[in-house]
């Protein structure tokens, strides 16, 4: 298993954005509003790989995980972040993040943020056990609850 950047070269996209509804399909009917990904689409996916720094994951030739990560003014912010359930609770996600902290690290850029579903609370957890904290708890426009809450994890210097 290798985990290599998004470049020019690649071609994929059907196949990243197939990997990224997997990934998120559990979320369908548990959160709302619905997750953003479901209004991915191969162009968008293309698109946000030109303005992002994304990554994926690669075991032989199958596309197994990816990341997108957008720099922020004190932060490296992660998105997208998704693994294949089949392969999920094996350390992918922790590798995945590991780049976004080298990535991070490289930029000169001293956290990562990211956002995540306030109902999901087993990605809180897992989050948490990662080194993040949370941060902020924000609502969708028109919601007048809380969404989704925010966590940032400090990296060391």
């Amino acid at each position: 298993m290798r985990i290599v950047p998004l470049d020019q070269t690649f071609t994929r996209w059907d196949e990243l954005l197939a990997l990224i509804l997997s990934a998120f399909a559990a979320m369908n009917g548990r959160i709302d509003p619905p997750s953003s990904a479901l209004k991915l689409t191969t162009a968008s996916l293309a698109e946000k790989a030109g303005t992002e720094i994304g990554h994926v994951a690669i075991d032989g030739e199958k596309l197994i995980g990816c990341l997108f990560l957008r720099p922020e003014a004190d932060c490296l912010y992660v998105g997208k972040l998704a693994v294949l359930p089949e392969v999920q609770g094996k350390g992918l996600g922790k590798r995945l993040l590991t780049t976004a902290e080298e990535t991070a690290a490289a930029l000169g850029l001293p956290a990562l943020r990211l956002e995540t579903r306030i109902e999901l609370t087993d990605n809180h957890a897992v989050f948490a056990a990662c080194g993040f904290s949370r941060t902020a708890e924000k609502a969708h426009p028109g919601f007048a609850r809380t969404t989704f809450i925010e966590m940032r994890k400090v990296l060391a210097s």
